[in-house]
């Protein structure tokens, strides 16, 4: 029996093909429109748990904002602190970190300072310099902003960031200036001048003890120079550390695994103690640590964020005349020492050891985490 083939008028066919074709682009486009709204970002997802995701990118969402794509950040002690659960206020789901540098890709309608294409300093702390806490120079108590990138919501360790109040918390980039070295101002170097240096009244002919030399330590250390003191001491446990530490301009170092460290800083400092004591750690042992060597009449400067209690030993210090502060950084000092940088009196890029690109961030992690071992102090991010 003969099969008898009828085929479809050659119209139909082009039409279908047609139309076959109009779906399969179609369907590229939309591809191609969800990859380009999407980022890669280091998500927080919970104590101990982290993972590098495709996340989309942020948007405008107040007339203050600006987006920015990130060139470079890096990682922080605190991230360490949430990833341990320190940190009650950062939910699972968060894009972590708050430090970085990075070119302005869009802004709001407010905004006035920065415009798309501007290079930029990311501050860790958000300002609406508007509010009592702003006027009053406790830029991280601002009621609208405060330490909220890579904490309230999501940070700087992705390609794209949403940076609030981008006016008064971004920072316009001179030129010629290392922008590399430029993210240790993002964070640890107001941090350890302002909750350190400037709390700890640190002056000329003083006594410093700096109890911990990781890169909030060191600095303070470095910034504690600003104001000429006789004698600056770093406390740690790293042999490592305490090397760069006088290389940073230390005046002597303690090894606390290897002395008895309040014992040593009373002998050094005959039978005083310091007139500031520095806590850059964040544990109970070292803050204990700082009131046995405090001199009367001196100061307990806690920089280190404390995720359990630590004692108070009012019995031996009610009667020396000190003072104890706590501070979250506010980087009211960032334009000085941004001056600083740009000049050359401040060299900060002296605190990086280890540079990585995005996807090789929970290597990065890893790195950081174990500096014992790895010598890291700050790593870099290139994104």
């Amino acid at each position: 029996m003969t099969e008898i083939v009828i085929e479809p008028p050659k119209a139909a066919n082009d039409a279908r093909t047609a139309a076959a074709g109009t779906t399969e682009n179609t369907t590229s486009e939309s591809r191609t429109a969800v990859q380009k709204n999407l980022m890669k970002a280091l998500v927080y997802r919970g104590p101990g748990l982290k993972s590098l995701e495709d996340r989309p990118k942020p948007t405008i969402q107040a007339a203050s904002d600006a987006i920015v794509k990130m060139t470079k950040t890096t990682i922080c002690g605190t991230d360490l602190h949430i990833l341990k659960g320190d940190v009650a206020t950062c939910a699972s789901g968060r894009i972590l970190g708050h430090e970085g540098v990075g070119i302005v890709d869009s802004v709001g309608a407010g905004v006035t300072v920065v415009r798309a294409g501007d290079h930029v300093l990311i501050s860790c702390i958000s300002s609406c310099a508007k509010c009592e806490y702003c006027r009053r120079g406790m830029y991280s108590h601002c009621t609208t902003g405060g330490w909220i990138l890579g904490n309230e919501i999501d940070g700087t360790q992705a390609e794209y960031v949403r940076t609030p109040h981008a006016d008064t918390s971004l920072y316009p980039i001179p030129e010629g200036v290392d922008e590399e070295a430029l993210v240790m101002l993002s964070d640890i170097l107001p941090t350890g001048f302002e909750c350190g240096v400037l709390n700890g009244k640190v002056a000329p002919g003083s006594t410093v003890a700096i109890v911990g030399s990781g890169p909030i330590g060191l600095a303070a250390l470095l910034t504690a120079q600003f104001y000429s003191p006789a004698q600056v001491i770093m406390i740690d446990v790293d042999k490592s550390r305490l090397e760069i530490a006088l290389q940073f301009g230390a005046t002597q170092t303690i090894n606390s695994a290897d002395v008895n460290a309040a014992g040593t800083v009373k002998a050094v400092t005959g039978g005083r103690g310091v007139d500031t004591a520095i806590e850059a750690v964040g544990v109970p042992a070292t803050f204990l640590l700082c009131q046995d060597i405090v001199s009367p009449g001196g100061v307990i400067a806690n920089v280190g964020v404390h995720g359990q209690k630590v004692d108070l030993h009012l019995e031996g210090l009610w009667s020396k005349n000190i003072a104890i502060t706590t501070r979250l950084v506010d980087t009211v000092t960032t334009p000085m020492l941004l001056k600083t940088v740009q000049s050359k009196k401040l060299d900060p890029g002296r605190l990086i050891t280890h540079r990585f690109k995005l996807n090789q961030i929970i290597d990065a992690y890893d790195t950081f985490s174990h500096a014992a071992e790895t010598k890291a102090l700050k790593v870099i991010i290139e994104v």
